[in-house]
Order: C-alpha cells, then structure tokens, then sequence
C-alpha cells in the first residue's frame, strides 16, 4: 500500500470504518519502507517492534472517530528527541545515543496515538542541503537515484515523496524542509519562528531552527500542523499565540489577494527552466484571481553571508555540550583531559560540522565579533525590515524554493560555497522567521521544482489557502516517482 493516493482523513476513515487494522497499515508500512531501505537509504533507524506493539494496542482500544490521527504511522527526524529510541543527528559522536525523554512534538503526536515508524536519514546535526554528510551514508532521491534529496531533511522527504510514509517531521534552519521538498515533489512547511517548541530537538541554530511537517498534499501538511503546533513553557522561545485551525482558510477563493514576486528571485543564479516553472505558476495563480506584482527584496542577497555567520557561530556553542564525557562518542586512547576533547571531536564530527564549528569560533572571538556577528545580526535586522515593508501591503511573497532541480550525488558536496549558495531563496525567511512552504510547481528534466509561498509571521492560514488553490488547479502533486532502480 503506496501513500500516492490518500489522504490522511481517507486512511482515517478506513480504520473507522475497520477496512484496514491499524496493524495492518503499520505493517505494511514497515515492509515498504525495509523494502525500500537499501536503494533509498532514507531511514537510521527502523521502529518495527515498538510500532507494532502500540498499533495493536490502539487497535484493542478501538479508533477515535473525532482523531485524524489515531493510529497513522508517520516518520520523524533523526534530530528529533525519542524516548527510548535511537536519536543519532547522523553523526558518529552520538552513534548509539538513547534518550531518557521524548521532545514535545513527540509528545504531542503520541498524545493523538500517531505511531512513530523510525528515524529518518538527514545531514550530520541538519548541516548541508543534500544529506550527504551523514554518517550513516547518503539518501537518494526516489525520482532518479544518481541524485540528491536535498537536506538536511533529507530522509523525511524521500520517504515521502515515495509513497512510503504518508508524512514526516523535518527541522528548517536555513530552508532543511522546503528545499528538500522541491526536490522530491512534495508539500514541506517551516512555520512561524515560535510555533512549534523546540524542546527535544537537537539544535544547530537556535534562533532559527523550526521543526515543521513534510506531505503528499497541503491539506495533510496543515492537518498535521494542528496537533504539534502551540506554547511550551519549556521552550522559552515557543510563542503563546492562540493556535487556529491551520485548514480553516482550505477551499476559499484567492481572489484579490496581493502577491508579491520578488526580482532578486528570479535574478542571477537562478536555472532558466526554473523560471519558466515559476512563470507558470504565477499565470496558475493569477487566473485564480490573484494580483501578482513584482517587488524587491534588497538586501535577500546578503543572506546567505549572514546566516552562516549566525548559524555556525549558535552551532559552535550548542555544539559544545558533545565533549567526550557527558554522553555520546569518547575516543579510546587519551592520555589528558585535553586528549579527551580533542580526539573525541576529531574522530566523533564530520568535515561540514567542524568546518561550522571553525566558522562560528572565529566569528564570536574577541578579534571579529564586530566585524563579523555583529554586522550579520545587523544585516539581519535589515532582511527583516524588507520583508515588513512588503507585507504593508501585499499577503503573501512567491518565488521559486531552490535555484535549480536536484543535482547528481557527488556533484557538490565538496564545493562548501556552491553548497551554501543553495540555500540563497530560503535562507532569508529564517532569518526573519517567518512561515514558508514549497509544493510542487513544476518539472525540469523530469525532475520536481518547488513553488515556495512565504507569509506574515503567525499567517500560516493565508498560506495554505493560497497553496491548496494552486494544488487544487495543477496535478503536480498527484505525480510519484517509479520506485525502479535507476
């Protein structure tokens, strides 16, 4: 049973009406994704016995009719705390790492009976765009497997996009869930900074991580937005605005609604075909009624400088507590407390995580703090300042999520600066964090391309009614890959 053509109120509906056990639907979940594993590599870890236990207990219990979610399994991310399940952030330094607590999405999804079928595959400590610096091996996009998923939630949009999983959790630091999105032809949301808590994930920026919800269509990806969305005193950051109902504005016409389509977007960089998909998308909306304009974001090319200052200078302290001694990797054959330190950090990170580390040290060292940190966060503040301007007057920005179609596994993964300059259309709404989605827009050499929708902080509502009118319009979303060796 391949996810390609059902929702999740219709697989609902199916365990209520008793087609289908929820064992039944986590087994055979199980045995597409294991089916799977070896070409797409998009799982660390497989939670077959305990996803299997708890299907039978709800199915004892019986399905709650009013629960969408009630004994759907979903997928989540391998930077995601899970109690009593291996949480790696695909790094060696925390290979064989159990947690002792579950993060409050977790908490929330159990709280509504969702089953967690495993761990997905991801860049080390969600650093890179391509999933390829996990330790545990690259993940290959389901539509042709020579090339990347994007990243770093990676595995959670293959997963997916092939019809294995009928949704996913990501995390979003610098586009981690939209630009893989784009990539393999499906719904990815990072929403409002604040939104969801932050508490149990594995952070690498902490002013701009967000975890958010990966699907085949819009309606799912707000669906699931409903039940992890909402405040946590234990996440000091997590907003206490009211959580509405995210699909309330599903199914109204778009009809007058201003959008903006920045220049710098479809500027220098950015693929020719890439374009035209866009272009398309933009007749799509405007025959849908919308005002389409074009209008300018200034200083969006200057994001990508800062949020690596920003980025890697938050991953350098964050990333301080993986010492050797506390939990996680300690190297063998030290000699000193220093050999512990040095030698476990070595041997325990990869080339992209220590490259940040590096980055971020020197940038918040004594020397280039002011010329460094310091000119980022103020750069930052003039991102932001952009996009409040345009919001005076317009609903929602448009563009395309990444510059080009996904790329050949191998092709850039030792080009950091190439890497980075992925990122260039998403990085800014993190920066400003603000809530973005991509859907599928397009194909380009067989390839998907993202539509990326932005909105005013704490609109995600807007959003997904304008999304679920151009998914309503197209059939993009209703195109899988075949799961054939390539």
């Amino acid at each position: 049973m391949k996810f390609f053509d059902i929702s999740v109120s219709e697989l609902h509906q199916k365990l209520v009406d008793k087609e289908l056990t929820v064992t039944e639907l986590v087994s055979q979940t199980l045995d597409q994704i294991e089916a799977d594993q070896k070409v797409l590599n998009d799982f660390i870890t497989i939670n077959r016995t305990d996803a299997l236990s708890k299907a039978k207990e709800i199915d004892e219990k019986g399905i709650d009719p009013d629960n969408i979610w009630a004994g759907i399994p979903i997928a989540v991310k391998d930077n995601i705390i899970t109690k009593g399940l291996k949480t790696t952030a695909a790094s060696k330094m925390l290979g064989n790492f159990t947690p002792i607590y579950d993060a409050t999405v977790v908490e929330r999804l159990q709280a509504h009976d969702v089953i967690i079928i495993g761990k997905t595959n991801m860049d080390e400590f969600a650093m890179g765009g391509s999933t390829e610096t996990s330790f545990f091996g690259d993940t290959h996009n389901p539509w042709d497997h020579t090339k990347v998923p994007g990243g770093s939630s990676g595995g959670s949009a293959t997963t997916v996009s092939a019809g294995n999983s009928i949704a996913a959790l990501g995390s979003d630091t610098g586009g981690s869930i939209r630009q893989p999105a784009s990539y393999t032809g499906i719904v990815g949301v990072k929403p409002t900074y604040g939104r969801i808590s932050r508490y149990g994930l594995i952070a690498f920026g902490s002013s701009l991580d967000q975890i958010g919800p990966m699907t085949r269509s819009v309606e799912d990806n707000a669906a699931l937005l409903n039940i992890i969305a909402g405040l946590d005193e234990r996440d000091l950051t997590s907003s206490d605005k009211e959580v509405p109902d995210f699909a309330s504005k599903i199914g109204k016409d778009i009809k007058g609604m201003k959008i903006g389509l920045p220049k710098e977007y479809l500027g220098e960089g950015i693929d020719e075909a890439v374009k035209a998909v866009i272009q398309e998308a933009v007749q799509v909306l405007t025959d849908l009624g919308a005002v389409v304009e074009e209008i300018s974001l200034p200083r969006s090319n200057y994001g990508v400088a800062a949020y690596y200052i920003i980025g890697s200078s938050e991953a350098s302290s964050n990333l301080q507590r993986f010492d050797g001694i506390r939990y996680g990797y300690r190297a063998d054959d030290v000699k000193s407390l220093e050999d512990v330190y040095v030698k476990t950090r070595s041997e325990g990170f990869g080339d992209e995580v220590k490259r940040r580390i590096m980055l971020g040290t020197y940038s918040l060292s004594a020397g280039s703090y002011d010329a460094y940190f310091k000119k980022a966060a103020q750069v930052r503040t003039l991102i932001i300042n952009d996009f409040n301007q345009v919001f005076e007057n317009y609903d929602l920005i448009i563009g395309p999520t990444a510059p080009t179609p996904a790329y050949a596994i191998g092709a850039e993964v030792d080009d950091p600066t190439t890497m980075y300059m992925n990122d260039i259309l998403t990085i800014p709404v993190n920066l400003a964090g603000l809530p973005a989605m991509s859907l599928p827009a397009g194909f380009v050499d067989g390839m998907p391309v993202g539509l990326q929708i932005i909105a005013k902080p704490f609109d995600e509502e807007t959003m997904y009614q304008a999304g679920a009118a151009f998914e309503k319009a197209t059939d993009f979303h209703q195109k899988h890959p075949e799961m054939e060796d390539k």
